[in-house]
């Protein structure tokens, strides 16, 4: 029976036998006991399922993994520790020294840095496009070496949205994959796959855990783009892997289970960015609510919104739900239920200003963290993308005035208080 995205967030993943725990388990093992060296020998040459170390795969981490999967109606997926290892472990499962990948110039300070800085270290060669450049400007960007383009559904904190089905196109004429970091939109708003996606990213982290308890990440993988088209291009799926006695993962596992196996049994083999089933379990503990906060989330931010841009202490709002917004109508085709929780905006009076304004918030807290239970703040300018220059914090999204407010579950009205008498202080 098919079940609805509600249903599935409360019981996605997990089902349980006659007498067996009604809550998901934490299985917090490190190993798993085996009667014979034949039997785990099958394991390691991926000729059977099951568990023999955690660090590769965990039943605790296994069912909440297959809950984001289905709630992004994917065919595979796997938790990581952080959202930045799953964005690392996506790229890098299909792009290696010598390659190169197109990606949206608007997406997280972290996933910037990782591209520009950390994975050009090791060989990667990254061209950043505006999320907004034309379909002739996007193909221009590709090369004969590109492996895959990547985006986010909404930019953080810059809160473009993005044209998926515009970047999918690009990516497919081009034969590679699109990736997209889905963490603002969540499956509630948006299921990138359904707009052409191939691979879909989470940072857990954020509204999924939902209650600032625990740091992790999510890759689902759509089994819809044909790796085997592409032999050539993409060796490691489609050719022998010798580190595994010679497994070839797209005869073996499929279009559905090539590209999250291989993810598994070689860079989480090899790096070990593996979650804790103690945070896999808690992360299920958000996943269970995760339909009723969106919409709470969303409903806060858009009266905030109208707030603000109604302010004249303030001097530009970003939110795609306000109908003067340059994202308004990609909003409705994208996220016709709502967009997400946090609001982007500029105090009149510029660093200074905002610097004032954020000081004398009282429910509102400076933090480094976004969709929360509790709604926080931050400059990113002198933090999340401390790093950019300007010419890059322009190319961004991110000016130097911007004040990123994550909505969270308080009274509306509280926080149109809060916000209005920390605008008088300046």
């Amino acid at each position: 029976m098919s079940k609805r995205i509600e249903t599935v967030c409360v019981q996605g993943g997990y089902t349980p036998k006659n007498g067996e725990p009604r809550q998901l388990p934490i299985i917090q093992s490190t190993t798993f006991k085996y009667d014979t060296s034949e039997d785990m020998g099958k394991l390691f040459d991926l000729e059977a399922d099951g568990y023999f170390y955690t660090r590769l795969a965990n039943p605790t981490n296994d069912a909440v993994a297959a809950k984001i999967c289905e709630l992004e109606g994917g065919s595979a997926a796997m938790l990581t520790s952080s959202g930045q290892a799953a964005n690392f472990y996506s790229v890098f499962n299909i792009a290696s020294c010598g390659d190169h990948v197109v990606a949206s110039s608007a997406i997280y300070g972290g996933s910037y840095n990782l591209f520009s800085v950390t994975m050009k270290k090791m060989g990667v060669d990254f061209t950043f496009v505006s999320p907004d450049c034309t379909e002739e400007e996007l193909n221009a960007a590709f090369r004969p070496n590109t492996k895959a383009v990547f985006g986010e559904t909404i930019a953080n904190p810059a809160l473009v949205v993005l044209d998926i089905e515009m970047f999918a196109k690009a990516a497919h004429a081009h034969g590679v994959p699109l990736i997209i970091d889905n963490t603002f939109a969540t499956p509630i708003n948006c299921r990138p796959i359904e707009w052409g996606a191939d691979i879909v990213t989470h940072s857990t982290t954020k509204y999924i855990d939902g209650h600032g308890v625990t740091v992790g990440g999510c890759i689902v993988d759509s089994g819809k783009f044909d790796w085997t088209k592409y032999a050539d291009k993409y060796p490691g799926l489609c050719t022998p892997d010798d580190s595994y006695h010679g497994v070839t993962y797209t005869e073996r596992f499929g279009l559905g289970g090539a590209f999250i196996t291989k993810c598994t049994a070689q860079l989480m083999r090899d790096f070990g960015s593996i979650q804790s089933p103690q945070n896999a379990f808690y992360l299920n503990m958000g996943l269970e609510s995760l339909h009723i906060r969106v919409k709470r989330h969303c409903e806060n931010a858009q009266t905030v919104a109208e707030f603000l841009a109604a302010n004249d202490k303030i001097a530009w709002v970003n939110y795609c739900g306000l109908p003067g917004d340059k994202y308004y109508a990609r909003a409705q085709k994208y996220l016709p239920n709502g967009s997400c929780g946090v609001v982007s905006f500029g105090v009149k009076g510029g660093r200074k200003a905002a610097e004032t304004f954020m000081k004398h918030l009282k429910i509102a807290a400076i933090e480094t963290h976004v969709a929360d239970a509790r709604s926080c703040c931050l400059h990113p300018a002198s933090a999340t993308h401390r790093q950019m220059n300007d010419d890059e914090l322009r190319a961004a999204g991110v000016s130097p005035d911007l004040v990123r407010l994550s909505c969270g579950l308080e009274n509306a009205q509280d926080l149109i208080d809060d916000i209005a008498q920390a605008l008088e202080s300046i």
